[in-house]
């Protein structure tokens, strides 16, 4: 979900951005603009000195656009930290027995864990994303149960088997896992 909002934000604010450096680019150069555009040429300022002095004269005025735009670059920021941040966890340090330790990849623990999940009774489809710190994983786990399916028994089963699997082949002191359960879509039956 949060993916495609944000490249509808960033679009959306490329966009903008693109149309407004580009008009005052055409302004600056000297090229014809629109009446309303309130750029006319080159030496035309934003705001001008009778705009600054009206300003100036409310005390509250420059506090309140400083700390708005504080504001904006400290969302920016945060913004851009939260792109920057990977939700799935690359690699899961396993216990090897030798105080070093080794690595497994985290696609393939997801992998491997998808996998025993589906192959459990009224599990059609399973997905499994690996999200945490690398010493201390947690799984988030989506799966589609057949249309017969008990879903108690099903996360039981997961949890029993799947998940326990995975926490003690990783030796991993626990995993805890975020389920979500889903039914399959399916054609309604013709009784004849």
């Amino acid at each position: 979900m949060l993916r495609p909002v944000n490249r509808v934000l960033l679009c959306l604010a490329g966009l903008v951005l693109l149309a407004l450096g580009g008009a005052v680019l055409a302004a600056g150069l000297n090229f014809s603009v629109p009446s309303w555009w309130p750029f006319d040429g080159p030496h035309d300022v934003l705001l001008s000195v009778a705009d600054r002095d009206k300003w100036r004269k409310n005390g509250w005025w420059w506090p309140v656009v400083i700390a708005a735009l504080a504001v904006i670059v400290l969302l920016a920021l945060w913004w851009l930290l939260a792109q920057l941040r990977r939700a799935r966890l690359s690699e899961v340090l396993v216990a090897s027995g030798d105080g070093n330790g080794a690595r497994l990849r985290g696609r393939a623990l997801e992998n491997v864990l998808s996998s025993e999940a589906e192959s459990l009774r009224g599990v059609d489809r399973a997905t499994v994303r690996l999200t945490g710190r690398r010493t201390a994983p947690e799984a988030r786990v989506g799966l589609v149960l057949t249309a017969h399916a008990q879903p108690t028994a099903a996360l039981s089963r997961l949890t029993t088997e799947a998940l326990e699997h995975a926490r003690a082949s990783a030796g991993l002191a626990e995993l805890p896992a975020e389920v979500r359960l889903r039914a399959a879509k399916h054609r309604a039956q013709r009784v004849a």
